[in-house]
């Protein structure tokens, strides 16, 4: 598995998430389940901290160029108190970055290139674009798995997430009576 396939089913899965979030009551959203926590304590804190990492490590550190710099999207990233702003923004802003980081695979970057996490230290440490993006959806994931626990201690059932969900099935050859793939292409375009 890459990068871009893996993203690719994070997206699938957040925006899966997104949606059942917008059926939660308001008051779910901003109900504080982490008391002793130091920044995040509400499921609308949690959604915005996943953005607002990806917004930094990949489009800020990574690239030169964060969504949350300025304008309809600018926050305190270190503190966002998240309750002050509606779901729909701040999906608004996941979409953007979501966006932005798709364009940025899709255009082929070189994923064993050095990228310094402190961009303005010249002894900085230095990490590949892959390290740094596996260690994006890592945080992803771990993050959506607190989100779905908050959203069953709020007595709802969350939506299934897992990656089988999404991934595209492959036919094996005594699935199709012989015939491996279906006589499809290798790239499968033909579904």
């Amino acid at each position: 598995m890459n990068v871009s396939e893996y993203y690719a089913y994070l997206s699938a899965a957040r925006e899966h998430l997104w949606n059942f979030l917008r059926a939660l009551p308001q008051a779910d959203l901003d109900r504080d389940l982490i008391e002793s926590g130091d920044r995040f304590h509400t499921i609308k804190d949690l959604v915005l901290h996943v953005t607002d990492v990806e917004d930094h490590w990949v489009h800020s550190v990574a690239r030169g160029d964060g969504v949350n710099r300025e304008g309809r999207f600018a926050h305190d990233w270190v503190k966002p108190d998240a309750a002050q702003y509606d779901l729909s923004w701040i999906i608004e802003y996941g979409r953007e970055v979501n966006e932005r980081t798709r364009a940025f695979l899709a255009s082929g970057p070189d994923m064993n290139r050095s990228v310094k996490l402190v961009q303005d230290d010249p002894a900085s440490d230095t990490v590949t674009l892959d390290q740094l993006m596996w260690h994006v959806m890592t945080h992803e994931v771990r993050h959506t798995a607190q989100i779905t626990l908050m959203i069953r201690q709020l007595g709802h059932t969350p939506p299934w997430l897992d990656y089988m969900r999404f991934a595209r099935p492959h036919v094996t050859a005594a699935q199709s009576g012989g015939v491996d793939g279906l006589g499809l292409d290798d790239d499968g375009d033909d579904l």
